[in-house]
């Protein structure tokens, strides 16, 4: 168990990860620190919040009550720590670099989008990077953290830049097609997310009584993701010379993404199924089912389910994940675990909300 002073500091045991937690006020924060609590082989030093600094954790995170004792501090220990995760609004994290000093053995893994595209400058000096996207994810210094596709260049990262919550599930769900060459005509995507994809500050669709059975569409063929997914398509299949037509969708549900894309292909559907089978056989959390697949087998998990219906000359791709787990904090342990060599799945191991 941690032993907390009066500034919020934990004192830890020996061998296990060092972490400290920026922005850990809002959803992701409190989401990664009910996923480390209960990870075997790390412990939170700091988790840094400062207009709730002495607060209890879990006065704001109220599903912690009874788990910890940590409070929010308004200090940044990072020479206490092996890895900080910045849980910041996109936008924050590239400035908070440029007026904060990080020591250069410890590791960052940034929730948001700020070094996930290219060009992004790098923190501490090191190499612009390239207007060219590399293999392996490698950009300014910065590892895009798709495991499915990057593992071996997130275990030598320093830093990660974790991937968006759309842009996982519609890339797990179209890689291997990629990987087939089979992405030759324009791509259909619809999607929906919960309520929680919008942050824990309240907005005007963000509201129970507006987002309660009610639906809605927003950011047509022009959401920021777009960009990160067209990335790993290129990185894959060489080429992306197609549109992913991606329609975003608001649910009255409070968390978890489902997902449906169209590719337009004369390959033999078997075969493609084989394919995908393959592509994620040594994959940790994503599966390919036979069955047809539905939400509740994915929210409270790290996992991403794909799962192909064929139609004449179309596949229907549909993939489901938990936004707030595959699509941000859990992808985020997930690389933490892979980026120090611990147990891909160590902390990882949740229990679907079935009923």
């Amino acid at each position: 168990m941690n032993h907390i002073n009066n500034t919020g500091i934990a004192s830890l045991p020996s061998g296990r990860v060092r972490v400290g937690v920026l922005g850990a006020a809002g959803y992701t924060g409190g989401e990664l620190i009910r996923v480390l609590l209960n990870h075997p082989e790390a412990e939170i030093v700091f988790a840094n919040s400062e207009s709730n600094a002495g607060n209890l954790v879990s006065d704001v995170h109220e599903g912690l009550v009874g788990e910890t004792e940590l409070r929010f501090t308004d200090q940044m220990p990072f020479e206490q720590v092996d890895v900080v995760f910045f849980c910041f609004g996109h936008g924050k994290s590239e400035q908070f670099l440029k007026e904060h000093t990080i020591p250069e053995h410890v590791k960052i893994i940034d929730l948001a989008q700020d070094f996930r595209l290219t060009p992004s400058k790098p923190p501490r000096g090191e190499a612009s990077p390239s207007s060219v996207l590399p293999l392996g994810g490698v950009r300014g210094g910065w590892v895009y953290g798709l495991p499915e596709i990057n593992k071996e260049s997130i275990m030598k990262a320093q830093h990660v830049a974790n991937p968006g919550c759309f842009a996982t599930a519609i890339q797990l769900g179209l890689l291997p097609a990629a990987y087939l060459n089979l992405l030759k005509y324009d791509v259909s995507v619809n999607a929906i997310t919960g309520s929680t994809g919008a942050g824990q500050k309240p907005g005007a669709t963000t509201h129970f009584s507006w987002r309660n059975n009610n639906l809605s569409i927003y950011k047509p063929f022009t959401h920021q993701h777009l960009a990160e997914i067209r990335q790993s398509l290129t990185q894959v299949q060489g080429h992306l010379d197609v549109d992913i037509d991606f329609i975003p969708y608001r649910g009255d549900f409070a968390r978890g993404i489902f997902c449906t894309e169209v590719i337009r292909t004369k390959a033999p559907a078997d075969e493609v199924i084989q394919a995908y089978k393959d592509f994620y056989a040594d994959a940790a959390f994503t599966h390919y089912t036979d069955k047809p697949i539905d939400l509740k087998q994915v929210v409270n998990t790290n996992k991403c389910l794909v799962h192909i219906d064929a139609f004449e000359n179309k596949l229907l791709v549909t993939t489901a994940i938990d936004n707030l787990l595959k699509g941000a904090v859990g992808q985020a342990v997930q690389n933490m675990n892979i980026m120090f060599g611990i147990d891909e799945t160590a902390g990882l191991r949740l229990k679907a909300s079935a009923f």
